[in-house]
């Protein structure tokens, strides 16, 4: 019987099987460093292959480098051997919810979500550290999988956290922060769909290396905009020489599959749609006729245009139209020329019908501050919902609600890497509640410390994933109380049998599932069984540590099979031993020790689609060989695997 990897896929392996199904020679074995052998790449061969392309050495080139970059690079591609452990005392519907809440070091949990959510995530916004030189940032070092580094490089604090200090005098003040951010992004870019968004706010000190850092992990050929946010409009008298109002939102595409984006309409632009004359298909507005450019420039554009009211030909004397003489002549059968109320206008304008605007209105690069909040009222906002002043500068929760609305899908997965407070986590929430959707949101936050002289550390909160997890509890009462207030206030305006629109109170998914990143459920000696010498054997009979729970087993599982975590969880008992179905048959896991042949062919029968063992869980060693037998006779389509 096979058994699960137990620790986040190794991409530096998955690039490696990428050249070898393009260029398959260019691919060998060579002896690792543990003297095994490993699939590695002949850089000689593929420097034949790619001879016309290949740029090394001195040659001018143009792009970004910084000390560091290499182990960057590395650092992203490198496997861990971590889990997440479910927390049910702090998550809100444990059992029902599909959203997710990950406390612990984001790069290890962009990790360990590679193989669940490669290509599923549709959605990222993020709020990384600026780099002041007071924001801690993260120094990650995967080289050597145990304590021993952290202990050594003294990054590790009371609580387990690894936290490090990016100050100017540090000497490597842009490149700490450039190779933070750059293995964050390369893991980031895997998880979104081809026609996802990544929205990420950044202040002008980091701003154009983060520009092209973006422009080379996404491609500069899919930054669609620079968004400028009116986060302030007073000025700061502390500024010496320009008081900052706005801040930058870069965005990116993940692929071109992505040809358009679109906003939802709103009242102010529909308000210019009227009906002067009557039409019977509703209120429109009108375009010109008339091209910027000249007739010289044009000229498959110029032809005669007849006045119906007036019967006169109309040319323009300088000017080429702005649509092909089909195009004019299908708008005169659909009467959607306009030429005023009393027909002399000089030019014909063409009617654009409000009907006609389902494909909503193309977004702008400046999002002013009436339309998405400022700081200030994201703070007071903050302060009211959790009754103290907890956080310094908090993004508006609905200024990440205008970039959700530029999704055309109500079923997203929303990921929010740096999620602070997680506004993105309300802004999921409330949107949901507005529309009717069915949005999912994953947040991730280091456990950081609050400062103890802190008013969050004063009100009760120790880190800030505290804060943020307490954020959404409360945001989401205050969500459904409104929405509840919202469609009583609506029946009274209804008819008896009318059914409610969208979601109640009830249906709203405001839950969320805290995951706390641990380390891995196994054993070192699941990881290295032939290091284990005889005489050791008869301590090491079981594979799992002795403090982890079944559920604990079972998330792991969920992660090295890339099953979705949010998925319904259901426990029975079988035979006397605890099973757990995920969203039915998805996947069938019993961790308990006794496994009998009769329990495996009760199992069987339910015809899973994966079923997970514990590979000391067996009643005898003729059981355990006979699993996979059974399963073949009883459910041949089912994956059968042990831990």
């Amino acid at each position: 019987m096979d058994k699960l990897k137990m620790h986040s896929p190794n991409l530096t392996q998955d690039n490696i099987a990428k050249i070898r199904e393009l260029f398959p020679g260019c691919v060998t074995e060579a002896q690792g460093s543990d003297g095994k052998l490993t699939l590695a790449v002949d850089f000689d061969q593929l420097k034949q292959e790619l001879s016309e392309a290949i740029v090394e050495g001195p040659q001018e080139r143009y792009h970004l480098n910084w000390p560091g970059k290499r182990e960057a690079l590395l650092t992203a591609n490198a496997p861990i051997a971590k889990t997440l452990r479910p927390c049910r005392e702090e998550s809100v519907d444990f059992d029902t919810t599909q959203n997710l809440f990950i406390e612990g070091d984001n790069l290890e949990a962009l990790k360990l979500l590679q193989e669940t959510y490669l290509g599923k995530v549709k959605m990222i916004y993020i709020d990384p550290p600026y780099n002041t030189g007071n924001d801690f940032i993260y120094e990650d070092d995967f080289a050597e999988n145990s304590e021993e580094f952290l202990k050594r490089s003294n990054q590790k604090d009371e609580q387990g956290n690894r936290l490090i200090a990016n100050t100017e005098a540090n000497g490597r003040f842009h490149s700490d922060w450039l190779s933070m951010i750059y293995a964050r992004l390369r893991l980031a870019r895997n998880l979104l769909s081809d026609n996802g968004l990544i929205f990420i706010s950044i202040d002008t000190g980091e701003e154009a290396s983060l520009t092209k850092l973006g422009d080379e992990i996404f491609g500069d050929e899919n930054r669609l905009a620079s968004i400028v946010w009116e986060k302030r409009f007073t000025r700061s008298n502390n500024a010496k020489t320009f008081a900052t109002l706005t801040e930058r939102i870069i965005c990116y595409r993940k692929s071109p599959e992505l040809a358009e984006v679109k906003e939802p309409r709103n009242e102010k632009a529909d308000s210019t749609y009227t009906n002067p004359d009557n039409d019977p298909r509703g209120v429109w507005t009108s375009v010109s006729y008339v091209n910027p450019a000249t007739r010289d420039q044009r000229p498959n554009l110029v032809y005669p245009i007849m006045n119906p009211i007036t019967g006169q030909e109309v040319h323009h004397p300088t000017n080429a139209w702005k649509y092909e003489k089909a195009s004019y002549e299908n708008h005169v059968k659909a009467d959607k020329l306009y030429w005023g109320a009393s027909g002399n206008n000089t030019y014909p304008r063409l009617k654009k019908f409000l009907t006609e605007m389902d494909g909503g209105m193309v977004p702008v690069d400046f999002w002013d501050r009436k339309s998405v909040g400022t700081t200030d009222e994201a703070s007071k906002h903050l302060a009211s919902l959790l009754d103290a002043k907890v956080f310094d500068f908090p993004k508006p929760y609905t200024l990440i609600q205008r970039a959700l609305r530029l999704s055309n899908s109500k079923d997203d997965v929303v990921l929010d890497f740096f999620a602070g407070t997680s506004p993105s986590a309300q802004a999921v929430m409330q949107q949901n509640a507005e529309d009717g959707g069915n949005r999912k949101f994953i947040m991730v936050q280091l456990p950081e410390p609050c400062d103890e002289k802190s008013e969050a550390y004063k009100a009760g909160y120790k880190t800030i994933a505290e804060i943020s997890k307490e954020r959404i509890r409360r945001a989401g009462k205050k969500i459904k109380e409104e929405l509840t207030a919202k469609q009583n206030k609506d029946k009274q305006g209804q008819l008896l049998d009318e059914e409610p629109q969208g979601h109640t109170a009830d249906s709203l998914d405001t839950g969320f599932r805290v995951l706390k990143i641990d380390s891995s459920n196994m054993a070192d000696v699941y990881y290295t069984p032939d290091a284990i010498a005889q005489d050791l054997l008869s301590n090491q009979a079981d594979n799992i540590k002795p403090d982890r729970t079944p559920e604990d087993l079972l998330f792991q599982v969920l992660l090295d099979w890339g099953v979705d975590l949010s998925l319904p969880i259901r426990k029975s008992t079988l035979q006397g031993k605890t099973v757990f179905y995920v969203d039915n048959n998805a996947l069938v896991a019993c961790f308990d020790e006794g496994i009998s042949e009769a329990l495996v062919k009760e199992l069987a029968e339910v015809q899973p689609l994966r079923v997970v063992f514990r590979d000391t869980g067996f009643a005898s060693d003729a059981v355990k060989i006979n699993v996979e037998q059974i399963f073949k006779q009883l459910s041949p389509g089912t994956e059968v695997k042990a831990i």
